[in-house]
């Protein structure tokens, strides 16, 4: 697998200009979401990377110069499943915690957010105001930095980003179709509602 040392002298390599501290930030990102990730795959738990995080793998894919770094790390689970994610979480290092903001992994000692892995779960609403629940565990396996993780589909991760709405969801739709993700398909596949709410980004943002 790759390392951040190995990335920075094969970039050196190669003439390529890099920001270093989003590169180094994002390999943390990615370390610590491959700790959990990986002994999910080999139990056979249902999950996928949402969020930023999974806006930036799948805009790396299409279109690195729309990327925007996430300081977070999402992962949709089932409800069903927390106590089964708990107990695997907790033999790779991992302490659960559970906030007014919700159930997050805390990777090591420390009680920094830095370096958590946030739980949402699959069909339900992280806030009352959602357009639509949360969509049905469908991944796609991608990989990143030469790990491979299981991450939300395009169709899925807009329809969250639109169904939330916050500043950095309107953020992250800007960047998702900028990089031509959000093709007609994708559009057509949305609810009335989301479908004006992406218009709107499209016309004033």
């Amino acid at each position: 697998m790759l390392t951040f040392e190995q990335f920075i002298h094969d970039a050196a390599e190669k003439g390529e200009v890099v920001n270093l501290m989003f590169e180094e930030r994002l390999f943390e990102l990615v370390g610590v979401l491959y700790k959990i990730t990986d002994p999910l795959m080999m139990e056979n738990v249902a999950h996928e990377v949402i969020g930023g995080l999974a806006v930036l793998i799948h805009v790396e894919e299409a279109d690195p110069a729309h990327s925007t770094l996430t300081r977070d790390v999402d992962l949709m689970i089932l409800r069903s499943d927390l106590e089964r994610v708990k107990g695997i979480a907790a033999k790779h290092g991992f302490r659960f915690r559970h906030t007014a903001g919700g159930d997050m992994l805390l990777y090591g000692e420390t009680d920094s957010a830095k370096n958590a892995v946030h739980l949402i779960f699959s069909g339900e609403k992280v806030r009352p105001n959602q357009v639509v629940p949360n969509p049905p565990i469908h991944p796609e396996r991608k990989l990143i930095h030469g790990w491979e993780v299981f991450v939300i589909s395009v169709a899925d991760l807009a329809l969250m980003k639109l169904s939330s709405f916050r500043d950095k969801d309107r953020v992250h739709i800007r960047s998702m179709d900028a990089a031509g993700l959000i093709t007609a398909e994708v559009e057509n596949r949305l609810p009335g509602e989301l479908q004006s709410r992406l218009r709107h980004i499209r016309q004033t943002e």
